[in-house]
């Protein structure tokens, strides 16, 4: 007797469950990523995966998918005895203070910058126009691998004008912020910032710098300060693990 034919809707009704359950799995990662990174466990242990479950109204299922990917972010690993628990942890990185790196992890520890580059160079076209100068101008470029208790951080270059970056040749940019140098250096404080962030691929040489596999995603902010009368004055290109470092901020809605 020849079998029945499946209904061609059952494969369709599986792959929908699935992927429901994808969906459920990668929406509550995002939820314990937030748990995880606000310091919603304290003591780095995740709770039990039925107790997960039933906090969050998800089967055992998704919780295993949702602590797989967490683990495939390298967040948190698995061990004997103990449970699941936290492993990486990432910095703070307010998106609405014009701080230097040391000010703003300065409650997680000592940020150091290796100097690796230092010195005039003449201005790309686009650096130029940046900073309001003529094209090919001299601008200073300081390239700086920053660390946070000897952790591997952020890639920064940066441009500055040379009447005010000059002067930075003399200071100690390995123990001391740009941004505060530039407000000993000018007198006063500085002014605001333009920002773009975006994620971008490691090349070879930032990934060997930052110690992170080749290829790997790292946040990109853009950042070109001002002084107080709007004059450009630093053109920075930042590159964060993002493995180690998280972006926050409060925005405010204002009637228009």
């Amino acid at each position: 007797m020849p079998a029945e034919p499946i209904p061609a809707s059952l494969p369709v009704a599986a792959a929908r469950r699935r992927r429901l359950r994808a969906d459920q799995a990668r929406q509550l990662a995002d939820l314990l990523r937030h748990q995880i990174l606000s310091g919603g466990f304290p003591r780095g242990v995740l709770p039990l995966e039925d107790v997960i479950a039933a906090d969050y109204r998800a089967s055992r299922n998704t919780v295993r998918q949702a602590l797989d990917l967490l683990r495939v972010e390298q967040l948190v690993e698995r061990k004997a005895g103990v449970g699941t628990v936290v492993v990486c942890e990432k910095y703070p990185h307010r998106l609405d203070r014009l701080q230097g790196l040391a000010e703003t992890l300065h409650e997680h520890g000592r940020v150091t910058n290796e100097v690796r580059t230092v010195g005039p160079v003449s201005a790309p076209g686009p650096v130029a126009r940046r900073l309001g100068l003529p094209d090919h101008t001299d601008v200073l470029c300081i390239e700086r691998l920053r660390r946070l208790d000897g952790l591997p951080l952020s890639l920064d270059l940066s441009y500055l004008p040379m009447d005010v970056g000059g002067d930075l040749l003399g200071c100690d940019l390995e123990n001391t912020d740009v941004f505060r140098l530039l407000e000993t250096l000018t007198g006063g404080p500085l002014g605001h910032a333009e920002i773009t962030l975006e994620a971008v691929n490691a090349d070879a040489h930032s990934a060997a710098v930052l110690e992170a596999p080749r290829g790997s995603a790292v946040l990109m902010l853009e950042r070109l300060t001002h002084l107080p009368d709007g004059r450009p004055v630093d053109l920075e290109f930042i590159r964060f693990r993002g493995d180690r470092i998280t972006m926050s901020g409060v925005l405010r809605r204002h009637s228009v």
